[in-house]
């Protein structure tokens, strides 16, 4: 399949379009705009570097996909850069300007493309896209159903989804993960970032999340066949595949 010069089309009515705020998304910009200089560095001392295999694992998965690819939620381009090779158009979507503008300040940011955008509105046309990737940003979406109804929207039939998020860890480890989770993250994020009160919301969103079984059947009510999720480290992340018809 042959690239657009551009990377994905952008739906340029969206633009014009009057996107109702509420409180929550409000307070979901302030947060990542709040710990933007150093969100990958909490990143790297939250999870002990795990969270770079646990990229690296996706970016493998979707090794053999080719055409143009956006990667929702892509913050500061980590997982963006790594999806980069041959026969790839790469696109960082974001609602956050302050986390892309530290991700394109960077000196290894060449052939990435960054948009402005949200997940319940995702500025790209219909079936514009050959792959879209989502790690760690489907909980912050005010309406996840209406997030994956999006996501689904501008797939090319075929296209695939594939989402790296938090989720269930197994029986054995959640006791030892939920201490960890609740009493020494906030803290690193008070000590490294300065701001405590931003990972106890980071953390809360985990504990609200669907589980795997309850994502996998979101995803199928949203319309995405051959769904199917790979729990990694014992369930505390997960990723969840889907394609359109």
């Amino acid at each position: 399949m042959s690239l657009p010069p551009d990377g994905p089309a952008i739906d340029r009515s969206f633009g014009n379009q009057a996107v109702a705020t509420d409180e929550r998304r409000a307070l979901i910009r302030r947060v990542f705009e709040s710990v933007a200089p150093r969100y990958d560095l909490m990143n790297d001392l939250m999870s002990m570097g795990i969270h770079r295999l646990w990229k690296r694992t996706l970016a493998r998965r979707v090794a053999h996909c080719r055409g143009t690819v956006v990667d929702l939620a892509g913050g500061t381009g980590d997982v963006a850069r790594l999806l980069r090779g041959p026969g790839r158009q790469v696109t960082v979507c974001d609602p956050s300007a302050a986390m892309m503008a530290v991700g394109r300040a960077r000196a290894d940011s060449a052939g990435l493309q960054w948009i402005e955008g949200e997940a319940e509105h995702l500025p790209f046309a219909d079936a514009s896209v050959d792959l879209l990737t989502l790690s760690f940003g489907l909980r912050n979406a005010t309406q996840v159903a209406a997030a994956l109804a999006e996501v689904r929207r501008v797939l090319r039939p075929g296209g695939q989804y594939v989402c790296l998020e938090f989720s269930r860890p197994q029986p054995w480890l959640a006791p030892m993960y939920d201490l960890y989770s609740r009493w020494v993250i906030p803290r690193l994020g008070a000590a490294v970032a300065g701001q405590p009160e931003a990972y106890r919301y980071l953390i809360e969103s985990i504990r609200r999340f669907p589980d795997q079984r309850e994502l996998a059947a979101l995803m199928r009510d949203a319309g995405f066949t051959d769904v199917r999720w790979e729990n990694l480290s014992f369930g505390i992340a997960c990723l969840h595949h889907g394609s359109r018809a």
